[in-house]
């Protein structure tokens, strides 16, 4: 499921900066919303553990940005998604922050892809996670992403 933010504070410009954020799931997401019909319904596995993610789906023509070529931000979102799951087994609530993604090769539509995140560093409220996404053992994009922990 993805998340909705449900309520943001800033401070007036003579405070210092402060946001109050809830984030709530919901069956609404593009990546992986269920009731989500114009989405990509895509469903990851979290290995709580070691802090990774997984997920296999194969991305129909609907998604592409060229012909017969996924768009970059399908699969940038599918990336970003992959970061927040990898990020489950350490904190219920996360939101990215920031998302670097290098495009190595045009993916095709109608391939089935891996798509798997996991984190490789952890400091006070801040995970710095990696994600790829794979059509059998090539690589066609990687992200890397820093995520806040809400709570």
């Amino acid at each position: 499921m993805g998340y909705r933010v449900l309520g943001a504070r800033q401070a007036l410009p003579d405070e210092k900066t402060e946001y109050t954020v809830q984030v709530t799931r919901t069956d609404g997401c593009f990546v992986c919303g269920k009731d989500n019909g114009a989405g990509l319904q895509a469903t990851f596995t979290t290995d709580r553990e070691n802090h990774r993610s997984f997920c296999r789906l194969t991305i129909a023509p609907r998604f592409q940005g060229w012909q017969d070529v996924v768009h970059g931000g399908v699969i940038a979102a599918l990336l970003d998604e992959a970061c927040i799951y990898a990020g489950l087994g350490l904190n219920k609530q996360l939101v990215t922050a920031e998302l670097t993604v290098r495009y190595k090769k045009p993916l095709l539509v109608g391939q089935e892809v891996v798509v798997t995140g996991e984190v490789v560093e952890k400091r006070r409220k801040v995970l710095r996670i990696k994600a790829w996404l794979a059509v059998g053992d090539e690589v066609h994009a990687e992200a890397e992403s820093r995520v806040f922990l809400l709570s």
